[in-house]
């Protein structure tokens, strides 16, 4: 048995511990949180600052590692997106390489479970000896065109047979963004999936997304154009993006929206109403890497929006690390409390991903993995705020 104690024990779940003992197996099921006092000092290993569980990374795209630094950043998300598709390829053994490597860094940062999404089928053969538990969202998008439906569906099905589910894994058919999905294939993806699934769909990530559905403007017809697709079949609602996804997207599942940088307090709403297993993860360090700009965090915290936390991919971050996704949040939006961010990259990312039963806070029988932070008593992340790994 480890006794594992700190300043300040947060299980989430429940509120902080002062000078407290975390008592746990050698496999890192949790027994029981103590008292410091009613254990023998000499058979305590003691951190100064904050215990915490594993993290959470609830959005990333392990498949594209291999573009690290590649693509510039502030190009907004179009030409960012057209970056990626002219970039992408390039040896088989180059990208698995790469796949591994972020993984490890995944691991060494913390990181306990991810939501990760894949195009194809590069990223099954590490995640079947991670060390990390996935939930692969296998990305589907025929550029709104009904036509070609079927024909997406059934090629990215094959990529979804072939993911992982060893060790607990999990995987999801799933919509890329409302500007890229038809009705038929929406109507597909929802056939594919049960109501335990969660649902992963980009959302609402930069303003051009919100005017192509509300007037059919902006920069989204030219960049389909570019691509060979024209969308004269295409009417605007005069709604905001999120609601053509209410429209087409089955209400009986976890549903995460990603990104979400204009979502609007009436959004936000809409969803909840929609559907109250609404969860919206927030990628600070992409938003800024390719938009320069981020949600505003009030909006969330006003509606009790259940938030969590990724990092997007090699491609549009400069690492891997949910911490510095939290510090990013703290930095630019610091009426944000600790306490709200560690929860949203930890318990609400584990629920996100149905993995809540293990992961996301300290409580007995869970094995959530426990990381150490360098935390001063006033809870501030700095820059010199660092994570280790203790299980």
């Amino acid at each position: 048995m480890r006794k594992i104690s700190a300043d300040l024990i947060f299980p989430v779940s429940s509120p902080p511990v002062s000078n407290g003992v975390i008592l746990c197996d050698e496999q890192g099921t949790i027994i029981r949180i103590d008292s410091r006092e009613a254990h023998d000092a000499a058979t305590i290993e003691y951190w100064p600052g904050a215990i915490v569980p594993g993290f959470v990374n609830t959005h990333c795209h392990l498949e594209l590692s291999h573009m690290r630094g590649k693509v510039h950043t502030g190009t907004t998300l179009l030409p960012f997106l057209k970056s990626v598709v002219s970039q992408r390829e390039t040896s088989m053994e180059d990208i698995l390489d790469a796949i591994a490597q972020a993984d490890r860094e995944m691991y060494d940062a913390g990181i306990v479970a991810i939501g990760d999404i894949s195009n194809k089928s590069d990223t099954a053969a590490q995640k079947d000896k991670s060390l990390l538990r996935y939930y692969t969202f296998v990305e589907m998008f025929d550029f709104l065109q009904d036509q070609l439906a079927q024909q997406t569906f059934d090629r990215y099905y094959t990529v979804f047979q072939e993911q992982s589910t060893a060790h607990g894994n999990q995987k999801s058919c799933v919509p890329h963004a409302p500007y890229t999905v038809s009705p038929g294939l929406f109507q597909r993806i929802n056939a594919a999936n049960s109501p335990n699934s969660t649902i992963s769909i980009h959302n609402q990530e930069t303003p051009l997304e919100n005017e192509l559905f509300q007037h059919k403007t902006g920069g989204f017809t030219r960049f389909f154009e570019q691509f060979g697709f024209v969308l004269d079949h295409f009417e605007a609602s005069g709604k905001s993006s999120i609601h053509y996804t209410f429209q087409h997207l089955r209400a009986d599942t976890r549903v995460l929206f990603v990104h979400n940088t204009t979502t609007t307090r009436e959004d936000i709403q809409a969803a909840q109403q929609w559907n109250p297993q609404v969860y919206w993860a927030t990628c600070p360090n992409a938003n800024l890497y390719i938009e320069n700009t981020l949600p505003y965090y009030q909006h969330f915290l006003d509606t009790a929006a259940m938030v969590t936390i990724g990092t997007d991919s090699l491609t549009s971050n400069w690492q891997l690390s949910v911490l510095e996704e939290m510090k990013t949040i703290a930095r630019y939006q610091s009426y944000v409390p600790f306490e709200t961010l560690l929860q949203w990259a930890t318990l609400n990312g584990a629920k996100a991903l149905g993995f809540e039963a293990d992961l996301g806070s300290i409580e007995p029988g869970k094995t959530p993995g426990l990381l150490h932070l360098n935390l001063e008593p006033d809870l501030l992340l700095r820059p010199a705020t660092q994570v280790q790994r203790l299980i």
